[in-house]
């Protein structure tokens, strides 16, 4: 298996050069050469392995398909270790759980459990693997690495509590200042290891990854300070997402000839795009729904084929702050496919030309015309009106408290649903994580897991700067010496 770059770049590397790497030499995101096509008898043999061997079992199984050059029997051990019930609370590590009212035949949808893990968010079923990889692989080549990182909420935490104590790494991790909720905030700062920094940028979401990118494309000071990401700009984070979209399906259906939905909360497309990628390799998925907040730049783009940056005044600040994202870096990967892989035209489009003129319209291309029936996108957007009536409406029906990102899928889910096929709404976070809109909601707290209580209140370590590169970059250097 060999991967290339989504602007052209002629390199073709395998899996453990790029899970070092990042973004490729020209600013472009990794995908495989091909997706690897599962005919019935293999997509068979994955459910037999999802019942016999869990989900460990099969997360190797669907790794397999894109690592070669991480021994079989380290591979295995490697997903072994990572998903167990001690880590995610549950055998079944990503369970899904009937929206069922009382009386009714069947579930109206369902939630696939992502958020059991150390950190109560989707980010730790993939970067509980990338830390235990990062180690594997930095051990195996005698290096370090100095992860840069870019959150919005819950990839800093997710990172940092998968890489604190491990060898060879260092995590720097940007997040937007005070754009996080209080527990969110209190989760990354108050881990005080050593190979932590976090640094709180003030802006927005987008200007942390702007910045990520940009020390990522300076080659010089990416090789000199040996600069990895954790983000889902990181391939093999997105790879790690693809296996819960086969544990979902194979729990909603009883065989392969039955198709699902997924309805994915999204902003940065890391999420949903794993879901194109099972989809590309031939599991049977209907619909793949976009679910945005006020932030709705992918679901304009889904129905007007136009892609419009917003700049920081223009991103609103909402009660799901996780998806307060107008730059939707993966993205890339997804209209790479879209446009036939022509590199050319992707480099295009997302190097100088969108930030030129802060948009691209492929409304007149005839591919984007055949997109929803070609991969099976629809989209839809929330507001914090939304987010509140859907929370009550869950809690009234079911007696499940969701939290503000999976309210926002599952308002959208709603718009979207056939009774023919079920529809599986990814949760994305406990509700523990958004206190404050539970309270206005419901008018009662959410349960706190113990290990939390008075995380608040701990002390803090986190370093405040502006949004420029230049001082991200003597950051990193004074604290690599």
């Amino acid at each position: 298996m060999r991967y290339l770059s989504t602007r052209g770049h002629a390199d073709r590397k395998q899996f453990c050069e790029i899970l070092l790497e990042g973004l490729a030499p020209d600013g472009g995101l990794y995908l495989p050469e091909s997706y690897p096509q599962l005919d019935a008898a293999r997509l068979q043999a994955l459910r037999q392995v999802w019942q016999s061997r869990g989900y460990a079992g099969l997360a190797f199984e669907v790794l397999s398909l894109y690592i070669d050059d991480i021994p079989a029997a380290d591979l295995k051990a490697l997903c072994e270790k990572t998903y167990t019930e001690a880590v995610f609370g549950t055998p079944q590590i990503v369970p899904l759980k009937p929206l069922q009212a009382a009386g009714h035949a069947r579930p109206e949808m369902f939630l696939e459990a992502l958020s059991n893990g150390p950190t109560l968010a989707f980010k730790d079923m993939a970067m509980q693997l990338l830390g235990n990889l990062f180690e594997y692989e930095l051990a195996r080549r005698g290096e370090e690495l100095n992860i840069l990182g870019a959150t919005s909420g819950d990839t800093g935490s997710a990172a940092e509590y998968a890489m604190r104590g491990k060898a060879g790494v260092r995590v720097f991790m940007t997040s937007p200042n005070g754009r996080m909720s209080p527990f969110q905030q209190a989760q990354m700062f108050s881990l005080l290891d050593e190979n932590i920094h976090n640094i709180a940028i003030d802006g927005v979401f987008d200007d942390c990854q702007d910045i990520v990118k940009a020390v990522s494309n300076d080659l010089d000071f990416k090789r000199q300070y040996k600069i990895g990401t954790v983000n889902s700009i990181n391939w093999a984070r997105l790879l790690a997402q693809v296996v819960y979209y086969f544990a979902g399906y194979f729990q909603a259906t009883q065989s392969n000839d039955q198709k699902v939905s997924f309805t994915v909360p999204s902003g940065n497309f890391g999420n949903v795009c794993a879901g194109h990628v099972a989809r590309m390799m031939g599991l049977p998925i209907d619909r793949l729904v976009v679910a945005t907040n006020e932030n709705d730049v992918l679901d304009e783009f889904f129905r007007t084929g136009v892609y419009r940056v917003r700049g920081t005044a223009d991103t609103h600040e909402t009660s799901s702050p996780s998806m307060d994202i107008s730059k939707a870096s993966n993205f890339e990967r997804f209209v790479f496919d879209l446009l036939e892989r022509d590199g050319d035209q992707t480099k295009a489009i997302f190097g100088e030309g969108l930030s030129r003129q802060g948009f691209f319209d492929l409304s007149g291309d005839p591919r984007f015309a055949q997109a929803a029936t070609t991969y099976g996108f629809d989209s839809g957007r929330s507001t914090h009106a939304d987010r509140l009536q859907t929370i009550q409406q869950v809690f009234a029906a079911y007696g499940m408290m969701i939290d503000t990102h999976t309210a926002d899928g599952v308002k959208v889910a709603k718009e979207h649903l056939n009774p023919q096929v079920p529809m599986i709404v990814l949760e994305t976070a406990l509700p523990i994580k958004f206190a404050s809109t539970i309270v206005e909601a419901l008018g009662r707290e959410p349960v706190r897991p113990p290990q939390f209580e008075g995380i608040e209140q701990l002390p803090k370590r986190v370093q405040v700067m502006p949004a420029d590169v230049a001082q991200i970059k003597s950051y990193i250097a004074q604290h690599c010496d």
